[in-house]
């Protein structure tokens, strides 16, 4: 059997020992676990982010604006003087905000715009009436309702609230379903891994 099934294989059980008890064994593992993802982390960054993206060009290849992304992470290590800690402002801003920059156009396309676009379907389609929007509509107005607080949920306004509390349900409920599915899978996938591979139970 290869040394490498093999390691996998005592790893994968010493995880699972935690469903007995926290011991020693588990936390093992676990440092291990942890330890070798920061190793390999730090290796990945030090590959693809500074040799190939900062010391490749500046050096190998003269391109001397590189040397503005150099002293900018180089001034981040001044938090580590209270005389100059404040030059690591500097490069934080700038982080900052062209991460700000960066992210609110995607996030206002992909959580505002497009949430908008996909609740403004219509009525009648090609087929006759569209059973989808109707249900969309009715899940948005109602939604919105019951988080609308400026008036008293009474009458009308109570019935669309309580009915939009039925679509949060849903929505959690199927969220949370998504969620345990994902584990469940990753869970059969390590039984997979131990019946079949490690231990050689099934064929």
């Amino acid at each position: 059997m290869d040394i490498g099934l093999i390691i996998a294989g005592v790893l994968t059980l010493a995880i699972y020992t935690f469903l007995y008890k926290d011991n020693p064994i588990y936390k093992a593992a676990e440092s291990l676990l942890i330890g070798l993802s920061i190793g390999y982390a730090l290796v990945i960054y030090w590959q693809t982010t500074l040799v190939d993206r900062l010391l490749t060009p500046l050096f190998a290849r003269g391109e001397l604006l590189m040397i503005i992304p150099l002293v900018l992470g180089l001034l981040m290590f001044t938090r580590f003087s209270n005389r100059l800690s404040w030059l690591s402002r500097i490069p934080i801003a700038l982080m900052i905000g062209a991460g700000a920059g960066v992210a609110i156009p995607a996030m206002l396309y992909a959580r505002t715009l497009k949430q908008i676009s996909a609740s403004v379907m219509p009525l009648m389609d090609g087929g006759g009436f569209n059973v989808e929007a109707l249900v969309v509509i009715v899940g948005l107005l109602s939604t919105l309702a019951y988080f609308y607080f400026s008036r008293e949920h009474k009458g009308a306004m109570g019935i669309t609230a309580k009915i939009g509390t039925y679509f949060l349900m849903i929505f959690f409920g199927a969220t949370f379903g998504y969620t345990v599915m994902s584990r469940m899978s990753t869970f059969i996938g390590r039984i997979d891994f131990l019946l079949t591979d490690f231990l050689r139970i099934l064929a």
